[in-house]
């Protein structure tokens, strides 16, 4: 089942409306949480061609590097820092089309241009994680990746 999660045609709104409810049943079978994020991960990764895709995890006042699909990536984040940083402490989901105008950007590549980080909750609202998702292109999400990634983030 995991090679048909993979979407090459059709719109970027197309590509979410088809791997949402492929990640839903593949999600629904497992529950281990390690397994699922790097599902996840390369999912998206493989679906969208992102330059990176992965989730950093709260560990007391850092976020740490989870599963992620791309180029080796920061370690550790302090709270507040960076485009991930601030989504955790906000708790909201971040939108950076030109991450070289974002304050405090934490450049983990150069090649990195733009950015989507949105937290993951817990049933309590506790902010447990965040899936950060980094392109080379200026620009590169909108609302249409905000909501459809919150959907997948919820499903975690």
């Amino acid at each position: 089942m995991a090679e048909d999660l993979y979407i090459d045609n059709g719109s970027k709104k197309d590509k979410y409306c088809t791997l949402v409810p492929q990640l839903e049943g593949l999600l629904s079978g497992e529950d281990d949480i390690i397994a699922n994020l790097a599902n996840v991960a390369a999912a998206l990764k493989e679906t969208f061609r992102f330059f990176w895709v992965g989730f950093y995890l709260v560990k007391g006042e850092e976020l740490v590097l989870g599963p992620f699909q791309g180029p080796v990536a920061c370690t550790r984040i302090r709270k507040g820092r960076g485009v991930c940083g601030k989504a955790w402490e906000t708790g909201r989901t971040l939108v950076v089309p030109d991450v070289e105008a974002f304050p405090g950007h934490i450049a983990c590549s150069s090649l990195s241009r733009s950015e989507i980080v949105v937290p993951l909750r817990g049933a309590d609202g506790t902010v447990w994680g965040v899936l950060d998702v980094d392109s080379e292109e200026l620009d590169s999400f909108d609302d249409t990746d905000m909501s459809c990634l919150e959907r997948i983030c919820g499903m975690l």
